[in-house]
Formats: C-alpha cells, structure tokens, sequence
C-alpha cells in the first residue's frame, strides 16, 4: 500500500500536466517527416507542394527573411548547383499547439543532425539543426531555423579574424 501511493500520485501528476491539445499532432509530424524527406531528396518540387502560398521562413541569421518563392529558387539553385547531398541523422520532433502571441498556431519543433556534402569537394558539414514549423492544414506556413553559421563556415576551411588583426 505504501509503495501504491507514490506511484498513483505520479501517474495522476503526469496526467494532469498532459495538454490535450487539438489532436493534429500525428499529422503535423507527416508534414514536417515529408517535408525533410524532399529536402534530403533534393525534391524542390515536392518542398514546394508542402509550404503554403504565404509562407514565411526566418533564420538561421536574425535577419533572414524568405517568402514561399524565393524559399524555392533559393533550394532549386542549392540542389543543382551546390549540394551533392544531404543526410539527417537523429531526429527529433516535438508537438505543441500555440495559443496565443504574435504567431499562434500548431508548431514542430524538429532537432536534428545533418550532415552536407558539397559538388566541389571542398568537404562535408556537420550540424546540428533546429527548425520549428508551423502547419496549418496539411502545409508549412512557417518555419524558424537555428543553427550554428560559424560553425559551418568554419568547417568549410574559413577563418575568422577579429578587425583590426588582419593579415
């Protein structure tokens, strides 16, 4: 008796601090596995079917900004001209529904380990990449991308000098 206690309190904590939330989480995770799916395909045309019309993307830098059509060319001229390939490694998503704020809505939070080869042989990245979507019925209206710029560049062989100590 002394042991069911402890166990029925945990279980009824943990069911409480559960969020219903809107039960399109097993969708919105087939969304965003498609969507990574043709990144790692280089399939533009299948990216393309899965952002909406008035899709916005931020990041990885503070300013960065895209819209669904610049989003497209931008990947069109990576896939052809740049990457030789693209490999997620462990991936991680999380689901939860946003209330309230500047931009509510149904959110993915996606982390993952991905590696990029490069056409001209000038060597592989590694990286650790966060992205959240939003989805709003079957497409990604919105997406936030963190990773690490130096790091990548860096991998690439360039070097950063600090102003006033160049060579």
């Amino acid at each position: 008796m002394k042991q069911l206690i402890p166990l029925l309190s945990t279980v009824l904590f943990m069911l409480s601090c559960t969020r219903s939330g809107n039960g399109n989480h097993k969708e919105n995770f087939d969304v965003v596995e498609r969507y990574t799916q043709a990144v790692q395909n280089k399939n533009v045309d299948s990216m393309s079917a899965l952002l909406s019309d008035d899709y916005v993307g931020y990041g990885p830098s503070f300013t960065d900004t895209i819209n669904k059509a610049s989003a497209i060319a931008n990947w069109r001229n990576l896939a052809v001209n740049l990457y030789d390939s693209i490999q997620f490694g462990q991936t991680v998503n999380v689901a939860e529904e946003v209330p309230d704020g500047p931009h509510p809505g149904d959110y993915v939070s996606s982390w993952s380990s991905v590696r990029i080869t490069y056409k001209n042989g000038r060597g592989a990245v590694n990286l650790f990449v966060n992205v959240l979507y939003r989805v709003e019925n079957g497409k990604i209206t919105l997406t936030r991308t963190f990773y690490d710029e130096a790091d990548a560049m860096r991998q690439l062989g360039y070097r950063f000098v600090p102003r006033g100590q160049q060579e």
